[in-house]
């Protein structure tokens, strides 16, 4: 079962009516907007699948911390946020973002702060059309759209160097700084080579701007060049990202799997997102692939202050965000149920508002908890 409280515990096994519980600490961090909303969604479903599965539980606590917090002491997180953390199996986390808040202090101050923290250098984000939903492509069907986009997220053009200087003067200058190193790019072109030849197609997709970006950009292609060599029976090729956009809209059945940087990669998951429906369904996990640091899990929607507190928002996101978390602690079956029962409510054809629907958060929240109740060990 899932309890709500405080544990700094990571996964661990104990004997439970002669059977081995599995025991995870999950750090719930609901943040900003509609955070809250999806995220008790989230807590609900799990506990829900926990019950029925009898073989794992989780242990929750929850941290408020956020842009509230911020308007009252400052900060977005206390100083020892990060030890704090760290001795939980994983973090989910829903939103970051605030109208009155400067999205560069919200997102530097708390998601940020974890993911560079925590060396959560792979950030990765599948994107397919569930069954019940259609893209805005036309003629596009679920099979032609079924892609994996692994997104470096430890540096690149969100390394954080830069300044400015003559401040409000006409020769004010301000400088960006992008920073590629051979072990930051090394480390993420070989896991998307190992993610893609793990998955059945065996393609992989190099993204870059090695046009116009010729020391940055270059680097990647020549590290890639590199890599692919340990890597003989994965089909690769090279995209500029501008020609990728073009790909993903024209041919989408051409494309598996994606590496790219952060910049590059942020953009082109929330297009993937939309061609799939909605982003309002699209998951990320931020992992250490090494497990030295806790992974964080997150739908990519942010904090949509504009459908805030209307109970329409989406829990799809958090919810296959939280099929990606299950998967991570090694509860492999829990996740294949937990997707599952999402993709039953899904093919119902129960959407909330931005599938085209007019469902509520706590509607689709119910039939999926429902689903996993009458849900067998078969495949969907």
């Amino acid at each position: 079962m899932v309890e709500d409280k405080p544990s700094h515990e990571t996964s661990r096994g104990s004997k439970f009516l002669g059977c081995e519980m599995r025991e995870h600490a999950i750090a719930a961090i609901p943040g900003d907007g509609i955070g809250p909303e999806v995220i008790a969604a989230g807590l609900e479903v799990l506990q829900v699948l926990a019950q029925k599965d009898g073989n794992f539980r989780l242990r929750v606590e929850t941290f408020p911390w956020g842009s509230d917090y911020y308007k009252k002491h400052g900060v977005m997180m206390p100083g020892d946020g990060l030890e704090r953390l760290r001795a939980f199996s994983a973090i989910y986390f829903g939103a970051v973002g605030a109208p009155d808040v400067p999205d560069h202090v919200t997102l530097w101050g708390l998601r940020l702060a974890i993911c560079q923290g925590f060396d959560q250098y792979v950030n990765l984000r599948p994107t397919r059309i569930l069954q019940g939903l259609s893209s805005p492509l036309r003629d596009c069907k679920p099979g032609d759209l079924d892609w994996m986009i692994v997104r470096e997220n430890s540096e690149g053009e969100y390394a954080g160097l830069g300044g400015r200087a003559h401040r409000g003067s006409p020769e004010e200058v301000a400088t960006e700084t992008a920073i590629f190193t051979r072990r930051g790019v090394t480390r993420i072109m070989r896991f998307a080579f190992k993610l893609a030849q793990r998955r059945p197609r065996k393609l992989l997709t190099v993204v870059t701007k090695s046009n116009a970006q010729r020391h940055g950009m270059v680097f990647w292609d020549e590290i890639a060049a590199e890599v692919a060599k340990e890597f003989r029976d994965v089909t690769w090729d090279k995209m500029l990202v501008d020609a990728m956009t073009t790909r993903m809209v024209g041919k989408p059945s051409s494309i598996d799997t994606i590496v790219a940087t952060n910049l590059h990669a942020d953009i082109l998951s929330d297009l993937a997102a939309a061609l799939a429906g909605s982003l309002g369904i699209a998951p990320t996990a931020n992992v250490d692939p090494e497990r030295r640091f806790p992974s964080m899990f997150e739908p990519i929607h942010g904090a949509a202050f504009d459908i805030t507190g209307k109970g329409i928002a989406n829990p799809i996101g958090a919810l296959w965000t939280a099929v990606l978390m299950l998967d991570h602690l090694g509860e492999k079956e829990a996740a294949l149920r937990l997707m599952q029962a999402v993709e039953r409510v899904t093919a119902s054809g129960l959407h909330t508002p931005d599938l085209g629907g007019k469902a509520t958060t706590r509607e689709v929240t119910s039939a999926v908890c429902d689903a996993i109740q009458l849900a067998n060990a078969l495949m969907f």
